[in-house]
C-alpha cells in the first residue's frame, strides 16, 4: 500500500516515500542509495540518447577530485559489486557506456591527422543548426581497459552484456593508444578461458571414458554380445542419460572473447560491405592471427577431439565406420586446393554424395550431450576457420591479358564468388581433418540447430572441402531457408501473384511469351496457373501439372533445343540449336522455368547431362563425364589415355571433324591445331580438348543462356554446396522404383535366383528407404531416373541392358560390390552373411560413387 506525501502530490514521490529502508542507502555519502543509482545511469543514458553534447563533454571533460574524465569514472563503476553480480544492472551500466562512447564511430582508427575545414562548411552547418565540433580521441588507462575486459569472465555477462562490451571496445578501439591495450588484455583472458576450458573437457573425457567402461564390462558380464563391442555398448539407451554433464561455462566465455577479438581485427574493406551482410564473410588481419598463435589453444583442441571419439563410442559408431568414412575423405586431402571438388576424378570428389546416403545418424536423445561441446566447437571455427585475404599477384594484370575467351568463359559460368578456400583459411588443413573426422557429429549439431550454418559454422558452407561432409537434408533445409528469405524479399515489394493463362495444346509457347518479360523479383512471386477454358483452381496441383508438362515440352525435337543421350534417358543443349532464330532465348527461358521449380519446390521430370550439371555448379567437366553422353566415344578416348599411338594405329592432330546440317569441317583444338600431330605425351591435353569442345565449347552460347536464365531465380552461391548429383535430384526429385519389377528384369552371371546370397540380396534392396534405393540405382546406372516403361528396357551400351548381377571373383569375404554403369551390372563378392552383405551395399552406395561409377 502506497503512503502519499502531504507535500508531494506525484506518483514518483509516493513510490519514494514506500520505499524500504534498504534501497536508501546508508547516511555515509560516500554510498548512493541503489534506487538513486540507478536513476542516475537511466538519465544520462537519455541524456546521451538525445543530445551529443553530453556524449562529448563526457569524453573531454574531467572529473571533479579525480584523475581521469567523467567517462573514466563510469568505467570504475564496473568494479562496484552492485554492478558486477547483477546481470541487470550490468546491462544497464554497459548500455549507458556505450551511448556515451558512441562520437567516437565517427573516428578512422589509426587517422590522427585531422582534416582542414574551411569556413564555408563551418558557415553551412551553422545555418541549418549544427555545430562542428571536434571529437576527442580519449585515451584510457590500462586498469580501466583492463576492468572492461574482465567483465567477458563474469558470470552475470549474458549475450545482452557481451554485444555492449563488444560495440565499446570497438570503438575505443578507434584510438590507437588504446587498441593495443585492449587486444593485449583480450588475448589474456583468452588464454586463462582456454585453461580452464581444456581442464574441464579433460574432467569430462574422464567421466565419459569411465561410461565407457562400465558399460563394456556390463555387456561381457551378460554375456549377451562376444568381446563387447564398441557399436553396441549403449544399445537402447540415451546416451546424455549416461553421463552427467556438468554446465562449465568456461567454454561459452572463451567463444564471446574470441568473437569479439575476431570483431575487432577484422579486414573490413569498404567494397565488400554487401558480402558481408549477404554471407557473413569475415576477414581478418595477420594481427589478429599472432594473437591466435601466441594463446596456443591446440592443447584445448586436442582435448574436445578425445571428447568427441568417446561421444562416437557412446554413440554406437564403430571404429570400422571411422576408418572407412577417413579413408573416403582423405583420398584427396594432400590438395588444398578446390579446382576440382565436385569432379568425377577420383573418390575424393563428387562421389561423396551424402544427400542419399543411409549414413550413421545420431539419435535425438544425444542433442543434450552434443550441446555440451557446441561452445567448444563454435571457438574451433573462429580460430581456425576465420578467412585472410589473397594476396593479390605482381603480375596479374599480365596473367589476365593472356586469358583465353574459353578461360574467360569458364570464369563466367564459375559464379560461386563466395567461396573460401581452404589455404585462405587461418588453420585451413586443421579445419579439413576436424570435419572429415566428425562429419557425423556435425551434421547432427545443424541438423538441430540449422541457424549454425549463419553463425559459428558457416565454413560448413562456404569451404568447398566441408560441404562434402553435410548430408543432403542439411543442405537442402539450408537452401530451403535462403530461397525462403529471398521470396519474402520479393513479396515486400508487393509484386502480387504470378498469374498466367495457359491455353493447354500451347503451354510452352504460352508461358514463353507470358514470362520472358518479366522480372527476377516477379517470378519469385507465388504461381497461380488457370488453363482456359477449364474450372480448375489452382491450389498447388495445376501448378504441378503445368511444370511436368513444361519438363516434357523442353525437350522437344521440334524445339531443336536439346539432344538426348545414347541412352536416352538425360539429355544436354544441341549445338545446333541456332536453327532456331530464338533459340538463347528460348534456353534463357528453360533455364528459368527450372530456376522457379526450384525455387518454389516442384519437382521436373528432366534429368540433364553430368557436364550441365556441373556447369550450373561452376565446376569444369572431365572426360569421365563423357561417358554418360557417348559410351562408345569415351570408351574410345579411354583407349587413346591406355594405350600407345603407334600401336593402336592412329595418327591424330589438334583438331576434329565437325558435321554440321551435313557440312564437314575442321575445327582446331589449339591454334593450327591441324598442323600439330598429337604424341603419347600430349594425347591427355588431347582427350581434355576434345572433351572440352564438345560439353563446352560448342555448346557455349546455349549454356550461358540457359544459366543466365537459372541464375535469376537461384543464386550460383545457393546450389554450389550440392554436388552434380544432388543437383539432379534436388531439380528431378527422387524416383518411385518398383523393386519387383527390377527384380523380374534382372539377369543372373555365377549366381542363381535361388541362391542364399541372391535372396538375401533382393531381402535388403526391398527393405531399403526411397532415398536408399534411389542412390543404388543411380550406383549401378549411373542415373536415379526409372525407365518410363519400366526396367526391362533399361539403357545400357548396347541398347537395352537388363540390370544384372556378376559374381565377383576372389575369396575375400570383406570386399566391396563394384558397379559397372554403361553395362547396368553389380558384381556382388560372396558374404558370410546377410548383415555383413548388407553393411557392404550401404557403404558402397553413400561412400563410394564416384570410386565405383566407371567401368
Amino acid at each position: 500500500m502506497f503512503f502519499r506525501r502531504r507535500q508531494g502530490n506525484s506518483c514518483a514521490a509516493s513510490i519514494a516515500a514506500s520505499l524500504p529502508g534498504s534501497l536508501k542507502g546508508s547516511s555515509n555519502v560516500a554510498h548512493v542509495p541503489p534506487v538513486v543509482s540507478t536513476r542516475v545511469v537511466d538519465t544520462l543514458s537519455f541524456l546521451g540518447k538525445n543530445s551529443p553534447r553530453v556524449c562529448l563533454d563526457a569524453l573531454s571533460i574531467p572529473s571533479s577530485g579525480t584523475d581521469g574524465t567523467c567517462f573514466e569514472r563510469m568505467l570504475d563503476l564496473l568494479d562496484k559489486p552492485r554492478y558486477a553480480k547483477s546481470s541487470t544492472n550490468l546491462e544497464n551500466l554497459l548500455a549507458m557506456i556505450e551511448i556515451m562512447i558512441s562520437p567516437l564511430s565517427g573516428l578512422s582508427r589509426g587517422d590522427e591527422d585531422y582534416e582542414d575545414i574551411s569556413s564555408e562548411e563551418v558557415e553551412a552547418a551553422a545555418s541549418i543548426g549544427k555545430e562542428w565540433v571536434e571529437i576527442p580521441r580519449i585515451e584510457v588507462s590500462q586498469p580501466r581497459l583492463q576492468l572492461l575486459c574482465s567483465i567477458l569472465k563474469m558470470e552475470s555477462c549474458r549475450d545482452a552484456a557481451f554485444s555492449r562490451v563488444n560495440g565499446i571496445s570497438r570503438r575505443l578501439c578507434k584510438v590507437e593508444a588504446n587498441r593495443g591495450h585492449i587486444l593485449a588484455e583480450l588475448a589474456s583472458v583468452a588464454q586463462s578461458l582456454g585453461e580452464d576450458a581444456k581442464r574441464d573437457l579433460r574432467l569430462l573425457c574422464v567421466r565419459m571414458n569411465d561410461v565407457v567402461v562400465l558399460q563394456q564390462r556390463s555387456v561381457e558380464d551378460s554375456g549377451g554380445i562376444d568381446g563387447g563391442s564398441e557399436s553396441s555398448i549403449l544399445a537402447g539407451q540415451s546416451p546424455s542419460s549416461t553421463v552427467t554433464l556438468s554446465s562449465s561455462s568456461s567454454e561459452l566465455k572463451l567463444l564471446r572473447v574470441l568473437q569479439t577479438l575476431q570483431s575487432l581485427c577484422s579486414d573490413n574493406q569498404s567494397e565488400d560491405t554487401s558480402r558481408r551482410k549477404s554471407d557473413g564473410t569475415v576477414f581478418v588481419t595477420p594481427e589478429l592471427i599472432e594473437i591466435l598463435q601466441g594463446m596456443n589453444l591446440n592443447e584445448m583442441w586436442e582435448q574436445l577431439d578425445a571428447c568427441l571419439k568417446v561421444v562416437k563410442v557412446l554413440e554406437g559408431i564403430s571404429t570400422d565406420d571411422e576408418s572407412e568414412e577417413k579413408n573416403s575423405d582423405n583420398d584427396d586431402d594432400d590438395e588444398m586446393t578446390e579446382d576440382n571438388t565436385g569432379s568425377n576424378t577420383g573418390p575424393g570428389d563428387d562421389g561423396n554424395d551424402n544427400m542419399i546416403n543411409s549414413g550413421k545418424k545420431l539419435q535425438n536423445s544425444s542433442a543434450g550431450l552434443l550441446t555440451r561441446f557446441l561452445p567448444a566447437i563454435e571457438a574451433f571455427f573462429v580460430v581456425n576457420a576465420s578467412a585472410t585475404r589473397e594476396e593479390t599477384s605482381t603480375n596479374s594484370a599480365a596473367q589476365g591479358e593472356s586469358a583465353t575467351d574459353e578461360k574467360a568463359f569458364n570464369s563466367q559460368l564459375s559464379g560461386t564468388k563466395h567461396e573460401l578456400k581452404v589455404p585462405k583459411l587461418v588453420g585451413g588443413k586443421s579445419v579439413v581433418e576436424f570435419v572429415s573426422e566428425n562429419k557425423i557429429i556435425l551434421n547432427a549439431l545443424v541438423r538441430n540447430n540449422s541457424s549454425l550454418l549463419e553463425k559459428g559454422l558457416r565454413a560448413l558452407v562456404q569451404v568447398p572441402r566441408c560441404r562434402s561432409i553435410l548430408d543432403f537434408d542439411v543442405k537442402r533445409q539450408w537452401f530451403k531457408t535462403q530461397i525462403r528469405r529471398l521470396r519474402q524479399q520479393a513479396s515486400r515489394r508487393r509484386h502480387g501473384s504470378l498469374r498466367l493463362a495457359i491455353r493447354r495444346k500451347y503451354v510452352f509457347e504460352d508461358a514463353y511469351h507470358q514470362l520472358r518479360l518479366r522480372n527476377a523479383d516477379e517470378m519469385r512471386s507465388r504461381l497461380h496457373i488457370t488453363f482456359r477454358n477449364e474450372e480448375g483452381v489452382d491450389a498447388g496441383g495445376l501448378s504441378r501439372e503445368f511444370f511436368g508438362i513444361l519438363a516434357k515440352e523442353m525437350f522437344n525435337p521440334n524445339y531443336a533445343l536439346f539432344t538426348s543421350t545414347e541412352d536416352g534417358c538425360s539429355f544436354q543443349p544441341n549445338p545446333n540449336s541456332s536453327i532456331n532464330p530464338d533459340h538463347l532465348s528460348y534456353f534463357r527461358f528453360v533455364g528459368r522455368i527450372v530456376g522457379k521449380a526450384v525455387a518454389d519446390g516442384f519437382l521436373l521430370d528432366a534429368h540433364f547431362t553430368r557436364s550441365l550439371y556441373k556447369h550450373m555448379l561452376g565446376i569444369e567437366p572431365t572426360h569421365h563425364d563423357m561417358e554418360a553422353i557417348d559410351p562408345d566415344y569415351y570408351k574410345n578416348l579411354k583407349m587413346i589415355l591406355e594405350y600407345n599411338l603407334a600401336d593402336i594405329g592412329l595418327d591424330l592432330t589438334f583438331s576434329i571433324d565437325d558435321i554440321s546440317f551435313g557440312r564437314s569441317q575442321i575445327i582446331d583444338l589449339i591454334p593450327g591445331g591441324r598442323n600439330i600431330p598429337v604424341t603419347d605425351e600430349t594425347k591427355s591435353r588431347y582427350v581434355s580438348l576434345v572433351c572440352k569442345h564438345r560439353m563446352t565449347t560448342s555448346i557455349k552460347s546455349q549454356i550461358k543462356a540457359y544459366l543466365d536464365g537459372f541464375y535469376e531465380l537461384v543464386s550460383p552461391d545457393l546450389i554450389a554446396i550440392f554436388t552434380p548429383r544432388e543437383l539432379e535430384l534436388l531439380i528431378s526429385g527422387l524416383p518411385d522404383i518398383d523393386v519387383h519389377d527390377l527384380k523380374q528384369n534382372t539377369e543372373y552371371q555365377g549366381w542363381k535366383a535361388t541362391d542364399p546370397e541372391i535372396v538375401w540380396f533382393w531381402n535388403i534392396i526391398l527393405n531399403l528407404s526411397r532415398s536408399e534405393k534411389a542412390a543404388f540405382l543411380q550406383f549401378v546406372t549411373g542415373s536415379s531416373k526409372v525407365p518410363l516403361v519400366g526396367f526391362a528396357e533399361l539403357q545400357g551400351m548396347r541398347g537395352i541392358q537388363k540390370f544384372s548381377i556378376h559374381k565377383a571373383g576372389g575369396s575375400s569375404t570383406d570386399a566391396l560390390m563394384c558397379a559397372h554403369t554403361c553395362f547396368n551390372s553389380l558384381d556382388l563378392p560372396k558374404y558370410e552373411s546377410e548383415d555383413k552383405m548388407k553393411e557392404k551395399l550401404l557403404y558402397a552406395i553413400s561412400e563410394g560413387q564416384t570410386g565405383f561409377l566407371f567401368a
